[in-house]
C-alpha cells in the first residue's frame, strides 16, 4: 500500500507471547504484569552477558509453553539484542536449537522482527515463529557508555535501559484461524539523521523516524490517530515523546497524546530516578507482552500501531565522531472476534 507498508492479507495469527524482566522493572507501575521477574542482575550466571542470553532464553520458552507446543515445533527464530554481533540472541539461539535468523534494528528490534516475521507467516512460509528481543541494563552500559564501576553521573536526558525480554509466536496456519489478535499492516521505516551526537540523549536522536514512519502509515493507509486504540511508541522517553508530539505536528498530523502510548515513559515510575525514562530492545517487547497483547486479547483494545525506535549507534562510531541515526518499524495489530 502507497509507498512503504504492507497489507497482510491473510491476517497472521499472534498465539502466544511471554515477558522476563528484572527487579528494577517489576518495582514499576506494570510490575505485577509480568511472566518471569529473574531475582537480581546476574540471574546465576557469571557474567551480566550470560544473564541477558538467559533471559531471552526463558522468554522463547515460556512462549511456546504458552502455544502449547514445544521448541522442536518452532520453525524459526527471529530475534536481536543490543550487543556487538547480537551475541545474545546467536547463544540463545545456540542453546535453544531453533533454526535462527539474527536481526539487529537497535532498540526497533521488536518492531523488525514483528514485522518480517509476519511477512513470513502471511506468505505461508511458516506455521510457526517467534520473534523476539533482550536487553541489559548492565550489559548496555559498559559497551555503549561506561563500565558500572566507575560510578558515572548520568545526565538529565539519560534513559534506563530496560532488564526484560519479550517472545510473540505468529502462525500463518491452521493456529492462525484460533487467535485472537492479528497483524494486519507492516510499514518499513527509513534511517534518519538530523545530526543528535549525544549517545545520552537517545530520545532527540530516535524521535524523527518516529514521525517519519508515523506519516508513512497514516499517508499510505489514509488512517490517522482516531483509527487507533492507542499509538504505541517503544522507548522515546519523556524527552523523546515530546520532540515526536512536535515533529508530527509540523507534518500536519493532529496528534491525540492520550492515545500516544510510550513505554519507555510508561515502565518506571517517577520515583524510580530513570530521568528520561526507560530504553533498549527490552522495553517494548516486555511491555508489548505484558500489557498491550493480554488487552488486544481481551478486546479492551481493538486496534493499535506498535512501533519500536532504535538509535544505529555503536562504541566505534561514537569514538569517531559519528552522529546517531534512528529507525522505527510498525506494525498493526488488531483483536480478532471469535
Amino acid at each position: 500500500m502507497g509507498t512503504r507498508t504492507v497489507c497482510l492479507t491473510n491476517r497472521p495469527g499472534v498465539i502466544a507471547w511471554a515477558s522476563v524482566v528484572g527487579q528494577k522493572e517489576k518495582d514499576g507501575p506494570y510490575g505485577g504484569q509480568f511472566d518471569v521477574v529473574i531475582p537480581n542482575e546476574l540471574n546465576g550466571k557469571q557474567s551480566f552477558e550470560a544473564a541477558e542470553r538467559s533471559i531471552l532464553e526463558t522468554a522463547v520458552k515460556l512462549c511456546a509453553q504458552h502455544a502449547g507446543c514445544t521448541l522442536g515445533d518452532v520453525q524459526m527464530l527471529l530475534a536481536g539484542d543490543l550487543l556487538n554481533q547480537i551475541i545474545s540472541a546467536g547463544f540463545a539461539a545456540r542453546n535453544l536449537e531453533i533454526p535462527f535468523y539474527g536481526l539487529y534494528g537497535a532498540c526497533s528490534t521488536m518492531s523488525e522482527s514483528l514485522s518480517i516475521g509476519s511477512m513470513i507467516a502471511d506468505g505461508g512460509f511458516a506455521d510457526r515463529l517467534i520473534c523476539s528481543t533482550c536487553s541489559h541494563f548492565c550489559t548496555a552500559e559498559r559497551q555503549y557508555r561506561a563500565p558500572l564501576e566507575l560510578g558515572n553521573q548520568r545526565t538529565p536526558t539519560a534513559q534506563w535501559t530496560v532488564t526484560g525480554s519479550g517472545a510473540v509466536m505468529l502462525s500463518g496456519g491452521p493456529a492462525a484461524q484460533q487467535a485472537k489478535i492479528v497483524a494486519t499492516h507492516a510499514t518499513c521505516g527509513k534511517v534518519l539523521d538530523l545530526g543528535i551526537a549525544d549517545q545520552n540523549n537517545m530520545g532527540a536522536a530516535m524521535a524523527p523516524a518516529a514521525a517519519d514512519t508515523i506519516e508513512a502509515h497514516f499517508r499510505d493507509t489514509q488512517r490517522g490517530f482516531d483509527d487507533f486504540d492507542l499509538v504505541v511508541t517503544g522507548d522515546l522517553g519523556h524527552l523523546g515523546r515530546d520532540l515526536l508530539i512536535e515533529l508530527l505536528e509540523q507534518k500536519g498530523i493532529a496528534v491525540q497524546e492520550d492515545k500516544l502510548f510510550d513505554c519507555g515513559c510508561q515502565i518506571f515510575s517517577p520515583s524510580q530516578d530513570t530521568h528520561c525514562g526507560g530504553s533498549g530492545c527490552g522495553c517494548a517487547a516486555s511491555m508489548l507482552c505484558a500489557h498491550i497483547l493480554p488487552r488486544l486479547a481481551s478486546g479492551e483494545l481493538r486496534r493499535v500501531y506498535f512501533m519500536a525506535t532504535g538509535a544505529l549507534l555503536s562504541p566505534t562510531s561514537t569514538m569517531q565522531g559519528e552522529s546517531i541515526p534512528g529507525v522505527a518499524h510498525a506494525i498493526v495489530l488488531e483483536h480478532r472476534e471469535a
